[in-house]
């Protein structure tokens, strides 16, 4: 019985019962032919010709010429029939065939016992005539019955017209010309047919609504979920260390450091599975991905550590990977492409095509370099599950850079930005912008008897220069500053060198070389001043120096370097001003620990030295970078920040006609009602939320931190109505909804209120003395800025 599967393809039912007669009459005609012409007639068989059937049946028959022509028709027949027989095998109507066995009982029948030879030669030949006419009629029928088969699959496989998949067409178009341009097509089984561009275009991509003769169970069906698995905080690092790999330098680096920080991290696990108490957290599966250390992305850094390159990024990344680690949850980490494409299931080809299979990660962590490798490789998955993407990125991205249009509509575009990711995804290494997740870094904490030995042990006139690579010393005027700086302290220097001194150190510094950590670390133990050279920026060994009890002295810089006038940050996706070489020094640290002064102003920079060595710092550690402060700021992440599925605005109970905020007493800002809940799945969650309308040319990230609060992005949404505008009291003439970075804002000429019309674009940096922003803030934890009071 022929049948016709939902993929298309005729199948067979099989029934051994009705072909055995048929395969028995077959065997039996061929077997009493051969029998009768070896002993009756004493035929020999001739040998087989190059290319005859192996079915072929030659004789050549003594007597007269009727019998060698009978039975050479007879042959013929038997030849005939075969074959179309070997044709109705592979269109396998068993029905049919069922009828033809029956045929071939009444034509034995037909043979009379008293019949002369040729009588019963000419009987058989009839026979087989007959059997052969038959099968003709059963080979049409199934010929007609396939043809009808076919034409009807001609007819699944046009591209529907569908309303919901209206790219369809398109994209079938475009499969027909390019489908060999990648062999990811092929893959999949592209072959070039109309069914298969429609079967992969809606089974592997979704352009393509479903087809109804597929088997859409094996198509959609998504494999099942596994339970989830409890973390459990880990104190034993030596698993990670082989996770982490080798052969590169810059891992040797990083394994060193966890090893060193290996009993830090065991007491701030049990510090925070302290805090958490009964707290559920969940495994998540991990991918981390290096990209800056793979070979395709050049690997630069590898090579520099030890010759005094920049060691920033490896100290962050071997910290995320520790806490990521001891947190409990399962990791794999990549540092080449191959690996990568493995872990993610790439197919072979170009990478237009998307994975094999669904994403077994729950979060990847990576940089640029990864980002950029992902999307060449990920095709449509990308798209698909970039949500669950972190990007850790040094100096942040604002949102007016992340958004592709806007940034090549208004100028932000570089070759950083443009990813049209969540500006939260973005993880920094100090909290440069509330737009960004602040990731950070640790630092060695100290407990009070190793404070207190380092108290002793300072030198008083002893300075450690913040540079290890030469390049830095070739700073324009600093032997101007050094001569003021040597009239009152020994200056020491690490500078990296091979065979002799750089040039570049002054004579009077006394250069130790390019130091191990340890040594570094008993180095800034002893000194009293860690001196900047304005380069480079934002590093980790700032609060190094201040946790082990250093003063930190920093240029100001007059204008602030930006990508406007600065060639380091030319192209970097940020528009960010920075005032001094370590900002979130001199802004979240201070005074005594922190000095900022004016090294071209010599009498400022000579009151400065003075008034350091009078003054007695504790060594001081700010908890975000502590062990402890980093497992919780990123345990909270992994625990409440969902991209994939953002929040609804509209809070529960709350109408479009009620807003959730009320005018506070002093009617300067606006909070959340008492008597609205919260939003569920917010977070930070919205009863922490304060809106203030900034005073002109005033970012929100200023405008928050006037009243000692953060601006909070996430809260945007819930501000962007002109309710928001009435409830402060502040009169809209007109309202319009627009694509701009500081929307929701006022603009005083004409009274005009805008709100914003992208959700990407919502940024707490940025201001124009135009407009007046509405701002969403916040309060945050003592030492945690990324933290709200109830964010854990």
């Amino acid at each position: 019985m022929i049948t016709v599967n939902p993929d298309g393809k005729i199948m067979v039912r099989r029934c051994l019962v009705t072909l055995r007669p048929f395969r028995l009459f077959v065997l039996g005609i061929g077997f009493f032919t051969l029998c009768f012409l070896m002993t009756s007639l004493g035929g020999q068989f001739s040998a087989r010709r190059l290319g005859d059937s192996p079915f072929t049946i030659r004789t050549e028959v003594p007597g007269s010429p009727e019998s060698r022509g009978a039975l050479r028709k007879m042959s013929d027949l038997l030849e005939l029939m075969v074959k179309r027989m070997d044709m109705l095998a592979r269109l396998e109507n068993s029905s049919e065939l069922h009828r033809t066995a029956s045929v071939a009982h009444l034509a034995a029948d037909r043979l009379t016992p008293g019949a002369s030879l040729i009588e019963r030669i000419q009987a058989i030949a009839q026979n087989v005539s007959d059997i052969a006419v038959k099968v003709d009629q059963i080979l049409r029928h199934s010929l007609i019955l396939h043809s009808k088969v076919s034409e009807g699959r001609r007819d699944q496989c046009e591209a529907p017209s569908d309303p919901k998949f209206p790219d369809c067409s398109g994209k079938v178009e475009w499969m027909r010309a390019r489908w060999t341009s990648d062999p990811c097509y092929a893959f999949f089984g592209v072959d070039g047919t109309e069914c298969s561009f429609l079967i992969y275009l809606s089974e592997v991509e979704w352009f393509c609504p479903p087809l109804p003769w597929r088997n859409q169970t094996a198509a959609r069906t998504a494999p099942k979920s596994l339970p989830r698995v409890q973390a459990v905080f880990r104190s034993n690092l030596s698993h990670l260390l082989e996770l982490m790999g080798s052969g590169k330098e810059s891992l040797i680096f990083m394994k060193k450091r966890t090893r060193r920080f290996t009993a830090q991290w065991t007491k701030a696990a049990k510090y925070l599975a302290q805090k958490l108490g009964d707290i559920r957290r969940d495994q998540k599966q991990i991918l981390v991905h290096i990209g800056f250390l793979t070979e395709e992305s050049g690997d630069v850094f590898s090579p520099r550590v030890l010759k005094g390159g920049p060691l920033g990024e490896m100290v962050q990344w071997a910290d995320i990977l520790a806490a990521l680690y001891v947190l409990g949850h399962s990791l794999r980490i990549t540092v080449s492409l191959k690996e990568l494409q493995s872990n993610l299931g790439v197919p072979p080809g170009r990478g237009n095509c998307p994975l094999t299979v669904p994403l077994p990660f729950d979060l990847i962590y990576t940089d640029y370099h990864g980002l950029q490798q992902m999307k060449q490789h990920m095709g449509l998955s990308f798209k698909k599950y970039r949500c669950r993407i972190r990007v850790i990125d040094t100096f942040g991205t604002e949102p007016a850079y992340n958004h592709e249009e806007y940034a090549t509509l208004h100028g932000y575009r570089t070759n950083w930005g443009y990813w049209n990711l969540n500006p939260k995804q973005f993880m920094t290494m100090f909290p440069h912008t509330p737009d960004n997740s602040f990731m950070g870094f640790v630092s060695e904490e100290l407990n009070e008897t190793e404070k207190q030995l380092i108290k002793d042990g300072k030198a008083s006139n002893m300075a450690v220069v913040y540079g290890k690579e030469a390049s830095i010393w070739k700073l324009q005027g600093k032997e101007k500053f050094l001569a003021v700086l040597n009239k009152y302290m020994e200056i020491h220097g690490t500078v990296y060198y091979e065979s002799q001194r750089p040039p570049e150190v002054p004579a009077f510094v006394k250069n130790h070389g390019l130091l191990p950590q340890p040594e570094f670390q008993q180095l800034l133990r002893k000194a009293k001043l860690f001196i900047g050279f304005g380069f480079p920026y934002e590093g980790p060994a700032p609060l190094e120096a201040i946790a082990n009890g250093c003063i930190f002295l920093q240029s100001r810089f007059s204008p602030p370097h930006s990508s406007l006038n600065h060639e380091f940050f030319r192209g970097k996706p940020t528009s960010r001003e920075v005032f001094s070489q370590h900002p979130y020094a001199e802004n979240f640290i201070g005074k005594p620990h922190v000095w900022t002064v004016d090294y071209n102003n010599s009498d400022e920079f000579e009151t400065a030295i003075k008034a350091i060595m009078n003054t007695q710092v504790d060594p001081y550690l700010p908890y975000e970078y502590t062990c402890a402060g980093m497992l919780e700021r990123i345990n909270a992440y992994i625990q409440h920040q969902d991209f994939c599925v953002g929040p609804s605005p509209l809070p529960p109970g709350a109408s479009t006609a009620q807003s959730p905020f009320v005018l506070a007493p002093n009617a300067t800002h606006l909070e959340w009602a008492q008597n609205i809940s919260s939003v569920p799945g917010a977070w930070p969650p919205t009863h922490s939320l304060r809106a203030w309308l900034a005073a002109p040319g005033r970012a929100c990230t200023d405008a928050c931190l006037d009243h000692g609060l953060i601006c909070e992005p996430s809260f945007f949404p819930f501000l962007n109505s002109q309710n928001s505008f009435l409830k402060l009291q502040v009169p809209c003439d007109s309202t319009e909804w627009e694509m701009h970075h500081l929307y929701p804002a006022f603009a005083q000429p004409g009274q005009e209120c805008y709100l914003q019309k992208e959700p990407l674009l919502f940024s707490c940096a940025g201001a124009s003395t135009k407009y007046q922003r509405l701002c969403p803030c916040r309060d945050f934890r003592k030492g945690q800025v990324a933290l709200c009071q109830g964010c854990l």
